[in-house]
């Protein structure tokens, strides 16, 4: 399973980044019997998966397969795990909206509810140009610092990064010029990437990689792309706005190139900096 997120309490100038890392099979499982199986799954369930909003099934002889979660039957959750759907209505958790979902499969409604983003609904305001002339500032120095976060637990329990991203990991983190994680103005944060822009090229790489993931192709979908905007939309309203203008050509597809030009990463000589190619 790949770590693309996992929530850190990461503050920034006017963003506030989840308190926990959320990862993209929980969001968006690829299969999803977990609620069922809390409950005790007939042993021909225990290896037959469903996909989100479905669970398993025996039918009288045995054999299993997939119906509709039961919203109403979905394991209880905590107010940090509700979820708003595209309904604008909030959900418990992502079990009763793919639930709910599956239920009205082959609908309009059905077809249209999707997971907007997490936590109750709210009024999300529109993103200014300047708003979302600011993010890529916040957003690289949030990379930059979640990485050192998995990089200092690694140091006590292995298993968070691979070696080979904790030795990249490492020279920043080892670099005395590094920019402490704090809530810092974008002037300063400007000023940091432009002094100490080595420090940022990595980070922006890897949550690029951490996000390809289905399939791995050097191309981000919406569907990859998904889980990231719906962990930080509740805190930071230009995220949707911001992917919108990574996709240059408008082909609904963000490649490698693309991301890296979003975040002011220049295509350069491999001695430097990786290729954005």
């Amino acid at each position: 399973m790949s770590i693309w997120i996992m929530l850190c309490s990461m503050k920034t100038k006017n963003l506030t980044f989840p308190n926990e890392y959320l990862t993209n099979t929980w969001l968006y499982p690829i299969t999803s019997n977990s609620p069922s199986f809390l409950l005790g799954l007939p042993d021909t369930c225990r290896n037959f998966h469903c996909k989100r909003g479905k669970v398993c099934h025996a039918d009288k002889q045995g054999k299993p397969h997939c119906i509709c979660q039961d919203p109403a039957a979905c394991p209880p959750t905590k107010d940090y795990e509700h979820v708003c759907g595209t309904d604008n209505k909030t959900y418990d958790g992502t079990c009763q909206l793919f639930g709910t979902k599956c239920q009205l499969e082959g609908t309009k409604i059905g077809r249209q509810l999707h997971l907007d983003y997490m936590g109750s609904c709210k009024y999300i305001p529109p993103c200014t140009d300047y708003e979302v002339d600011q993010f890529p500032l916040r957003m690289r120095d949030w990379l930059k610092n979640i990485l050192i976060q998995f990089y200092e637990r690694d140091l006590n329990t292995s298993g968070i990064l691979t070696e080979k991203q904790r030795n990249k990991v490492k020279k920043i983190y080892q670099n005395d010029k590094r920019l402490v994680a704090g809530d810092h103005p974008v002037e300063l944060l400007l000023h940091d990437f432009e002094k100490n822009y080595h420090m940022y090229v990595y980070p922006v790489h890897w949550q690029f990689h951490q996000l390809d993931q289905h399939p791995v192709d050097r191309l981000l979908t919406h569907s990859e792309l998904a889980p990231l905007r719906a962990s930080l939309v509740p805190m930071e309203h230009c995220i949707t706005r911001f992917f919108q203008e990574c996709d240059g050509d408008k082909d609904k597809l963000i490649a490698l190139k693309e991301w890296c030009h979003c975040f002011g990463i220049k295509e350069g000589k491999p001695k430097r900096i990786v290729r954005c190619t």
